[in-house]
């Protein structure tokens, strides 16, 4: 009897699983740890995506002050504090800070009203409401690299 073959379609593509017998490809399946479709997953979008200074190249400077926007393109205060956070390290920052930042690079907004504003529409969250920390939530990263990168890098 010839080799069988299952094929697996996942998110990042497929996993071919061989064997001699249905009986031998079910217990290579068993045998798999529970989580190790999200593990490779996991795995393979961290090695495939880009690190954030190479997608920002253009767009946001790092210094050691922090990501500093330097695109001459018109972008809204929303962008702005969007971009600043997805720059940094742990996508996290506080309102002053982002402030700091965006008048370094040329950019007067009411950062804590905005950050309001964005937190309603889901964009950010505060990880620890006791403290003044903003993070973008998964949809302000996917806004992120769906929408304002390409924006910016497409003109």
């Amino acid at each position: 009897m010839g080799k069988i073959k299952t094929k697996i379609k996942a998110s990042f593509g497929e996993i071919v699983v061989e064997g001699e017998t249905p009986k031998e490809i079910l217990e290579l399946l068993r045998s798999m740890p529970q989580n190790f479709i999200e593990e490779v997953n996991s795995i393979v979008s961290t090695k495939l995506v880009p690190p954030a200074e190479a997608q920002l190249k253009g767009i946001v400077e790092f210094t050691t002050e922090g990501p500093v926007i330097t695109t001459r393109q018109k972008i809204t205060h929303y962008e702005a504090i969007a971009l600043v956070l997805y720059a940094m390290e742990n996508k996290t920052s506080t309102a002053s800070q982002i402030s700091r930042l965006l008048e370094s690079s040329g950019i007067k907004a009411m950062v804590p009203a905005r950050l309001n504003e964005m937190t309603k529409r889901g964009m950010v969250f505060k990880p620890d409401p006791s403290r003044p920390e903003f993070k973008l939530t998964i949809q302000g990263e996917k806004w992120v690299e769906e929408e304002v990168i390409p924006k910016l890098t497409s003109q």
